[in-house]
């Protein structure tokens, strides 16, 4: 934004200081008068010494010279006036040096800014000294350029796993049409089908960015949701796939009721459940759970399956980051699932914990604020 130019800051603080100094001095001067120049007689009247004796027995009196008020206030006002030059002088300078001093940390900030809009943002403040308002303003203005340099690093990783996800299918795709226009005879049976698995993923893909992309934005009509309804919708249509697999899968808890969007939320938990079927042992067991606390509400996924890492629990919610253990069928998926939970829970103030499960498999917990709460709120 453009603005016209102004005093600086710097000179504002001196300014004030001097001005606030002066008007000191001139209550001052005020009390003075009050309390002292105001009770002087403006006429004093002259009298007599003690007499002594002389010539004749006594001496004539001698007259008491006294300052009346006129002449404490001829002697009074040039040493008042002095003393108020002197304290401009004094406070303009002091003022100056003081709001210096004063300012010299939102200069480091305001360069810090500048380098964070040009694009640095690896450089930090790092303001010495005790804790105040301008400590506090840095170091909130640091913790703010960490999360954005992380944010950024992760959009352009992100950025770069996308393309190369998008590139795949699409190198794949011509690949095969190029084997089919360099060998006509060829079957063109097997190459459609495989051409339709291929764009049928790359459809997958696609829809799983835009829901990404839809989530991180926030732009969703909030409504009052059931979370353990959601959960029995999603294990109904997932049910076959399950059977497929031999895996059984068990729903339970308590009404769960929330605030936000039932198609993104519902979308959150088939991710949970089919990422639980998909990432099971043949013959394995997946459990949805909702619960009530204090002020959230909970919907917990736990499946079969081996045992996982810590190290490796910590990396799958990345985009495209995949873990041990899958079927390896139909229903791959295309990597983004627990990336899109993750980004519809924080899009709804919640949270997503995983915790590998001391028998194998994996136990997802999704905490969302209850409908009370975000009333309240």
């Amino acid at each position: 934004m453009d603005r016209a130019p102004g005093p600086s800051v710097r000179l504002k603080l001196t300014l004030s200081y001097a001005g606030f100094l002066m008007l000191a001095g001139v209550l001052l001067l005020a009390v003075v008068w009050v309390f002292l120049l105001r009770y002087v007689p403006e006429v004093i009247q002259s009298g007599t010494d003690v007499p002594t004796m002389g010539q004749g027995g006594r001496r004539p009196p001698s007259p008491i010279i006294a300052p009346n008020r006129a002449d404490l206030e001829a002697a009074f006002a040039p040493k008042a006036a002095a003393m108020l030059v002197v304290l401009l002088i004094f406070g303009l300078l002091g003022g100056w040096i003081l709001a210096g001093r004063m300012l010299a940390p939102l200069t480091r900030i305001t360069r810090a800014t500048r380098q964070a809009g040009d694009g640095s943002l690896s450089h930090r403040i790092e303001l010495e000294g005790r804790g105040d308002e301008f400590r506090e303003l840095a170091d909130a203005f640091d913790a703010m350029l960490a999360r954005l340099e992380a944010h950024v690093a992760e959009q352009r990783r992100f950025a770069a796993n996308a393309s190369h996800e998008l590139r795949t299918p699409l190198a794949v795709t011509q690949t095969l049409l190029d084997v089919a226009r360099n060998d006509p005879d060829r079957d063109n049976g097997e190459l459609v089908e495989r051409l339709r698995v291929i764009n049928t993923r790359a459809i997958d893909l696609t829809e799983a960015l835009l829901l990404l992309s839809r989530a991180e934005q926030r732009s969703f009509t909030r409504e009052h949701v059931d979370l353990s309804l959601i959960a029995e919708e999603a294990a109904e249509t997932l049910l076959p796939l399950a059977e497929r697999r031999g895996i059984t899968v068990e729903t339970s808890g308590d009404i769960a009721p929330t605030t936000g969007s039932h198609a993104l939320l519902l979308q959150l938990t088939t991710n949970l459940v089919h990422n639980a079927i998909v990432h099971n042992l043949a013959g394995g067991t997946v459990w949805v759970t909702t619960g009530v606390e204090a002020t959230t509400v909970t919907l917990t996924v736990d499946n079969t399956g081996e045992r996982l890492t810590p190290t490796l629990v910590a990396t799958i919610v990345e985009p495209f980051q995949r873990g041990t253990g899958r079927i390896h069928d139909g229903h791959a998926g295309v990597g983004l699932g627990l990336a899109i939970v993750k980004r519809i829970a924080e899009a709804h103030d919640g949270t997503l914990t995983l915790t590998p499960r001391p028998d194998g498999g994996l136990s997802v917990t999704v905490r969302l604020p209850g409908a009370g709460a975000r009333s309240a709120r």
